[in-house]
């Protein structure tokens, strides 16, 4: 095999493919990128839940393929000049690769133990927008669950009904939910998608309103495609929460506030709170006021901020770090606070219910 390409071509390709190359595996060809070159020249790496190849560009002097260790091969191409790269190998799986003054030999792999991208048959296919489908990612992924002995909090639900696609997550704590119109209307979809694919997919759109992504549905697999590149992954196999019977429209306040002036305001009190402590911030709701409260073996904070008020007063606790996730990914400068009691969820919603964002208080002693 033999290529030639520029260096900022090959560096955006193999960024790309690096979400899929497998850390810590026993199988060496997991921490392999895949270079084939016969029609084109793509990339290709997969670490069994998530497999992603993307087109190169460039020209294919000789064809061939050659598997290369990833962590190698990227930090070699990352420390070339910015030239012309040229990749060759030989039936022993030698690799030279040159550009400029700079010439490096390394050893590759024969591609026949590197397990092939899933199939997935093209039937069931929804698209949206690159930015459309960024941003609910962005909105929601924060909310997943790290704890791997609950498989299906470690997932984000990707529900179509009609022309609706619904996205929910939650990690015990709260539950983060978005809405969004499609163009046209599809035959529903429940799937579970793993967290881990969704946020290494994230990191790949390039958030382009123009551009859109192809999105393909099987029982065990979901297929992104977008550009030139595709992007595969298991699903998680289950039944996921009712999370319409967790939501309820009940209230005692409600709250109206500038969403700029409460994040400023929390954030600050997360200044006097160490990385273990898990303090909770305190609100104190009365009439049109919400008074801020932290106390910390630092140092307490205290703060009142404007807010539109109807119904009780009421006091009640969270963890900071909660309220500071949900307000981050609103863009409404006004928000609805939605609060029952001080045991009870609060909930962040706008009038048409496109987000909702639900967050458990934390236990105070008033």
């Amino acid at each position: 095999m033999k290529i030639i390409c520029k260096k900022i071509d090959l560096s955006e390709s193999i960024n790309i493919v690096l979400k899929a190359v497998s850390s810590k595996s026993t199988m060496s060809i997991l921490e392999c990128i895949v270079i084939n070159a016969t029609d084109s020249i793509t990339m290709t790496t997969n670490n069994m839940e998530l497999g992603i190849q993307t087109k190169v560009v460039g020209n294919i002097v000789d064809q061939g393929a050659i598997a290369l260790n990833a962590k190698i091969f990227s930090e070699i191409i990352r420390k070339l000049p910015d030239d012309i790269v040229t990749i060759e190998t030989n039936e022993s799986y030698a690799t030279t690769i040159t550009s400029g003054k700079a010439k490096f030999n390394i050893s590759g792999q024969n591609i026949a133990e590197f397990p092939e991208l899933p199939q997935v048959a093209k039937t069931k296919c929804v698209s949206i927008s690159q930015h459309t489908l960024k941003e609910i990612i962005q909105q929601t992924v924060f909310s997943i669950s790290q704890d791997e002995n609950n498989k299906m909090m470690t997932g984000e639900l990707f529900e179509i009904e009609k022309n609706i696609l619904k996205v929910c997550t939650l990690d015990g704590h709260r539950i983060s939910i978005r809405k969004v119109e499609l163009s046209k209307e599809y035959d529903p979809v429940k799937v579970i998608v793993p967290g881990k694919t969704l946020n290494e997919f994230g990191r790949i759109l390039s958030g382009d309103a123009e551009k859109m992504v192809s999105i393909y549905f099987t029982d065990k697999h979901i297929l992104f495609e977008f550009d030139e590149t595709m992007v595969v992954s298991r699903l998680i196999e289950g039944q996921y929460y009712k999370i319409d019977k967790m939501l309820s429209n009940d209230f005692e306040t409600k709250l109206t506030v500038n969403k700029s002036e409460l994040l400023e305001c929390i954030e600050r009190s997360t200044l006097i709170i160490n990385e273990n402590d898990k303090r909770p911030l305190i609100l104190k709701i009365t009439d049109n006021n919400m008074e801020l409260n932290i106390v910390s073996s630092i140092g307490q904070m205290h703060e009142d901020i404007l807010v539109n008020k109807d119904g009780a007063d009421l006091t009640i606790g969270f963890n900071p770090k909660f309220l500071i996730d949900a307000l981050k990914v609103i863009d409404d400068e006004q928000i609805v606070i939605y609060l029952f009691n001080s045991k009870g969820p609060c909930s962040i919603k706008d009038k048409d219910e496109s987000y909702i964002y639900l967050i458990l208080p934390v236990n105070i002693i008033v």
